[in-house]
């Protein structure tokens, strides 16, 4: 770790950190109060999947449905309109719908291939996007004298990485250059995600292993062809185990690669000076 005490923490001109964990738990709160604390420059994984190496995909899938619309063809055609999507740090709908959910086209489903083929855009990507995590740290520092640096990672880090292997390529990489930060939920937001989900199921990128098995489960147990499955009951129902296939990932995340934090303690965290106490106590814990 670049920081292995509260001391060395506390006494860095540069501090630099990647928060990690499930979607819902503080990463892009704490992001975002950090950068209006006017010192941090915030990098998010996300905007940066769904803009740089996403992006032309996102905008060729909106205008594909365009054309098939003969007024709003005939000024694709003659460029007379443009098309393109309006993701943010907070929205990150386009990037979402684009990935879509597998199953029957009459309700909004991908054929799984084609599915399959997005999910696989998203790894390289995400892998791309987190490369490039030392060259905005040191861009923010360089180019616009942002003293402090912390990447909002997408919850899907744990599906790219391996992190029992001490060589593993991307968090070799991070670790240089970041602290990293695990957001652990307990049980009882666990429940609040599955719940929230379960309101409104979004797409999700999964490993593919995992994803394949989950498939092949689903279509068993419900009895049903591809090309039947309701997209939003698949995603619930691949959702909930996600949550438990993914919490060991990201225990052995902290546990070899960095530091944890509890979900209760990132809620508590108003200021600035509030995460950098945060961390110097998750690096005590840790000595």
């Amino acid at each position: 770790m670049i920081y292995n005490t509260p001391e060395q923490w506390q006494g860095a001109p540069n501090k630099r950190v990647l928060l990690f964990g499930m979607s819902g738990l503080g990463k892009t709160h704490v992001s975002n109060l950090l950068r209006a604390s006017g010192s941090w420059f915030h990098y998010s994984i996300d905007y940066r999947i769904g803009t740089r190496y996403m992006g032309e995909h996102i905008a060729d899938n909106f205008k594909r449905e365009a054309m098939k619309i003969p007024l709003l063809r005939e000024l694709l055609m003659t460029d007379s309109v443009r098309i393109a999507s309006n993701i943010t740090f907070d929205n990150l709908a386009p990037l979402s719908t684009y990935l879509g959910k597998p199953g029957n086209p009459a309700r909004g489903g991908l054929p799984y291939d084609e599915y399959m083929k997005r999910q696989e855009q998203h790894r390289a990507a995400e892998t791309a996007a987190l490369a490039d995590t030392a060259h905005f740290a040191d861009r923010a520092l360089g180019l616009y004298g942002y003293a402090n640096f912390i990447c909002d990672s997408g919850g899907s880090i744990c599906e790219i990485v391996d992190p029992a292997d001490p060589a593993d390529p991307i968090l070799s990489r991070l670790a240089d250059c970041v602290l990293m930060v695990w957001i652990k939920g307990s049980e009882s937001h666990r429940a609040e995600l599955v719940r929230r989900f379960d309101r409104s199921p979004k797409p999700m990128y999964y490993k593919t292993g995992f994803l394949t098995s989950c498939w092949s489960e689903y279509l068993s147990e419900f009895n049903v062809k591809s090309d039947e499955v309701d997209p939003d009951s698949f995603i619930r129902w691949t959702y909930a185990r996600a949550l438990e296939h993914r919490q060991p990932r990201y225990a052995a995340m902290a546990r070899n690669w960095g530091i944890s934090v509890t979900a209760g303690e990132v809620a508590q965290v108003a200021t600035a000076d509030d995460f950098d106490a945060l961390i110097c106590d998750a690096l005590a814990r840790r000595a």
